[in-house]
């Protein structure tokens, strides 16, 4: 039984009707405890994405301050350039890979990582690895909301001037924020709140607007630092600071941390595919522009920074800073000019990228903890809300132990991601009975042992068991060298790879009834989903996959 339902039950029933998740009209679904109008499989008319939308949504995951920042954190491992900008290299075309496996569930049956957690969970079992994705979304939802409040503070400071710029602080040291960034927080989540309204399948404009700034803010960007600098300066030409096995093993960890950046979003890349108006159509987007976004932004943020490190006497990796710099150091017209429309792009980033990595994941996984009452909408803005009250500021602006933990839990979701992809193709043979992942009872395939399947619970334990000395070493500082340190750097991969393997072994071992073959979305509703109040004996059974398909209205 979902998790909210014992608390729903204490609803009047005219009160609780009324907070329903709204339903199409005519509409051959209806709300219950497992199912909604967001988590069925999605219907032809909702089916709007093309190679055109996937080229945006992974220009907007690409272009971003992380990958910004990648050869920074490459160089802080003793990586020469040219060593760094080969891991980039490997590690982009690694993820482009993943993303392709990943989402292939979703475009060929429609159905995102929160569904597809039930077959591979059990029915109950699958709300644990949601819960893992609610929480870190939550969490990285508040950090690029106060970056993207940061874009917000560099236009504002660029359209003000020096009353904003030079605005004189009053908060305590203790706040870890300053007035006019928090200002300028609460600002984004202003302009980020409507847009939470807008379908997934609607966001098609907004993404390709979102799309062209940024890399139009980009190519801008480095056009300016090279030409205000005369040439890219001397930090591209750093050698190796590392040596030997250390500087071998530095290597494989930023390569696999590079692909744990990327991985750990494409763990819900089918909650996107399953929008694709052709199987095929996230491809060109997976395979050629998510490797070139990420490789040429992080190339780009190497040049921009190595020239303006000469410009203004310090290494400003972060380009939110290297703007904030720039209006520190001269308000004349052309540098208000040139950051106003670099914090728009930025700002059009931060927006995409906070509904591409985390309210539309987040919300659907939010909706499948209750759906009667729980939409990707509804869900959005709880994230959002939650998001806010982490207070995110205070993990940004200071060194602490909870974001090195943040940094590594990866460790965590890389088997599931395993998991998953091994359950899909390795298990199922990429056949699903659609319908049996909307029951809650012992009659659905993916009931397992009351709800759990034990076999992923032990597949996942053991992808990432051996990976916590490593963790904890590295979070209290006291990594040297050690067998479990290397362990640890390598962490993405022997996740993923142990959990899939066994996983598919577990199955192999201890088959399970109709564990093959594939059957059409029919929704059967019994005394425990239906909404009417029905009785025990009565059993309805609705098919829901009409290619006929009915128009879907827009309802709040």
């Amino acid at each position: 039984m979902p998790i909210l339902h014992l608390w729903t039950q204490r609803i009047p029933n005219s009160w609780s009707k009324r907070l329903e998740c709204p339903v199409d009209e005519d509409s051959t679904y209806r709300n219950t405890t497992w199912c909604n109008r967001d988590l069925i499989p999605i219907p032809p008319t909702r089916r709007t994405w093309t190679y055109r939308e996937y080229a945006a949504y992974w220009i907007i995951t690409g272009v971003n301050a992380t990958s910004w920042t990648l050869a920074s954190s490459l160089l802080a491992l003793g990586l020469s350039i040219s060593q760094a900008m080969g891991v980039i290299v490997g590690a982009s075309l690694l993820a482009a890979l993943l993303a392709v496996v990943a989402g292939w569930p979703g475009s060929h049956h429609y159905v995102g990582f929160t569904i597809l957690s039930r077959g591979a969970w059990g029915m109950r079992g699958g709300f644990w690895p949601l819960l893992n994705r609610i929480m870190t979304a939550c969490i990285w939802m508040g950090i690029q909301a106060y970056w993207g409040g940061q874009a917000v503070k560099i236009i504002l400071g660029a359209v003000i001037g020096p009353k904003f710029v030079f605005w004189r602080n009053t908060l305590p040291e203790s706040a870890h924020v300053d007035e006019a960034s928090l200002l300028s927080f609460f600002v984004f989540l202003a302009v980020f709140a409507p847009m939470l309204l807008v379908a997934p399948e609607r966001l098609r404009i907004p993404f390709r607007v979102a799309f062209v700034m940024i890399a139009c803010t980009v190519l801008g960007m480095l056009v300016w630092a090279l030409s205000a600098n005369g040439g890219a300066g001397t930090l591209i030409h750093t050698g190796p600071t590392g040596q030997g096995s250390k500087l071998g093993w530095n290597t494989v960890y930023g390569l696999q941390s590079v692909v744990g950046v990327f991985g750990s979003g494409c763990l819900g890349q089918s909650d996107w595919t399953r929008y694709s108006k052709t199987p095929n159509a996230a491809l060109f987007g997976q395979i050629v522009t998510a490797p070139i976004a990420i490789c040429v932004t992080a190339l780009c943020g190497l040049l921009v920074t190595s020239a303006t490190a000469e410009i203004y006497g310090e290494v400003l990796w972060n380009p939110f800073q290297l703007l904030l710099a720039i209006q520190q150091n001269s308000l004349s017209a052309g540098a208000r000019a040139g950051t106003f429309f670099a914090g728009l792009g930025f700002l059009a980033s931060a927006l995409a990228l906070c509904i591409v990595t985390n309210s539309v994941a987040g919300g659907m996984d939010l909706a499948a903890l209750y759906p009667r009452y729980i939409n990707i909408r509804r869900g959005s803005y709880l994230i959002t809300i939650i998001a806010v009250a982490t207070c995110p500021w205070q993990f940004v602006t200071q060194a602490t132990t909870f974001i090195t933990v943040l940094s590594g839990w990866s460790v965590f979701l890389s088997p599931m991601t395993g998991i998953v992809i091994s359950d899909y193709f390795l298990v199922r043979k990429q056949g699903l009975h659609m319908g049996d992942l909307y029951l809650g009872n012992s009659s659905s395939a993916y009931w397992y042992s009351r709800g759990f399947n034990w076999r992923a619970v032990l597949a996942w334990a053991t992808g990432f068991g051996p990976l916590l000395p490593g963790l904890i070493r590295q979070v209290q500082g006291s990594a040297n060298g050690s067998g479990w340190d290397h362990l640890y750097n390598v962490s993405y991969f022997f996740g993923f790879f142990v959990s899939l393997l066994l996983h598919w072994g577990l199955f192999r071992l201890f088959p399970t009834e109709r564990q093959t073959g594939d059957s059409p979305f029919s929704l059967v509703l019994d005394s425990e989903s239906r909404s009417d109040g029905s009785s025990d004996q009565e059993r309805e059974v609705i098919d829901v996959v009409d290619e006929k398909d009915r128009s879907a209205s827009m309802l709040v």
